[in-house]
Protein backbone atom coordinates (compact mmCIF):
# COMPACT_ATOMS: atom_id res chain seq x y z
CA UNK A 1 0.00 0.00 0.00
CA UNK A 2 1.12 3.02 -1.12
CA UNK A 3 0.91 6.59 1.27
CA UNK A 4 -0.82 7.93 -2.02
CA UNK A 5 -3.54 5.30 -1.51
CA UNK A 6 -4.44 5.69 2.01
CA UNK A 7 -7.19 8.07 3.05
CA UNK A 8 -7.46 10.65 5.47
CA UNK A 9 -8.81 7.99 8.38
CA UNK A 10 -5.67 5.44 7.64
CA UNK A 11 -3.42 8.68 8.09
CA UNK A 12 -4.82 9.82 11.55
CA UNK A 13 -5.23 5.68 12.76
CA UNK A 14 -1.50 5.24 11.61
CA UNK A 15 -0.24 8.74 13.42
CA UNK A 16 -2.36 7.72 16.35
CA UNK A 17 -0.55 4.42 16.24
CA UNK A 18 2.67 6.07 15.83
CA UNK A 19 2.12 8.29 18.98
CA UNK A 20 1.23 5.61 21.23
CA UNK A 21 4.55 3.86 20.60
CA UNK A 22 6.23 6.83 21.03
CA UNK A 23 4.71 7.51 24.08
CA UNK A 24 5.74 3.89 25.66
CA UNK A 25 9.00 3.45 24.39
CA UNK A 26 9.88 6.84 25.24
CA UNK A 27 8.06 7.59 28.25
CA UNK A 28 10.72 9.25 30.07
CA UNK A 29 11.46 11.92 27.60
CA UNK A 30 7.59 13.20 27.70
CA UNK A 31 7.72 13.06 31.32
CA UNK A 32 10.79 15.17 31.50
CA UNK A 33 9.39 17.56 28.81
CA UNK A 34 5.37 17.84 30.58
CA UNK A 35 7.58 18.80 33.73
CA UNK A 36 9.47 21.54 31.94
CA UNK A 37 6.33 23.19 30.46
CA UNK A 38 4.65 23.04 33.62
CA UNK A 39 7.55 24.48 35.52
CA UNK A 40 7.50 27.59 32.95
CA UNK A 41 3.48 27.83 33.06
CA UNK A 42 4.46 28.43 36.98
CA UNK A 43 7.22 30.84 36.12
CA UNK A 44 5.13 32.70 34.18
CA UNK A 45 2.22 32.97 36.29
CA UNK A 46 4.44 33.70 39.21
CA UNK A 47 6.09 36.98 37.05
CA UNK A 48 2.29 37.85 36.43
CA UNK A 49 1.58 38.19 39.82
CA UNK A 50 4.67 39.48 41.01
CA UNK A 51 4.16 42.58 38.39
CA UNK A 52 0.59 43.08 40.28
CA UNK A 53 2.04 43.68 43.74
CA UNK A 54 3.67 46.49 45.11
CA UNK A 55 7.57 46.92 44.48
CA UNK A 56 9.92 46.71 47.68
CA UNK A 57 13.56 48.43 47.55
CA UNK A 58 16.47 45.93 47.47
CA UNK A 59 17.47 47.10 50.99
CA UNK A 60 13.83 46.48 52.28
CA UNK A 61 14.44 42.61 51.05
CA UNK A 62 18.09 42.59 52.61
CA UNK A 63 16.89 43.55 56.19
CA UNK A 64 13.89 41.22 55.92
CA UNK A 65 17.03 38.24 54.99
CA UNK A 66 19.58 39.78 57.30
CA UNK A 67 16.61 38.93 60.90
CA UNK A 68 15.80 35.52 59.80
CA UNK A 69 19.28 34.41 59.07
Amino acid sequence: MSISSLDETQIKELFKQAMIELLQERRELFYELFADVLEDFALVNAIKEGESIESVSRAEVLQILETTT
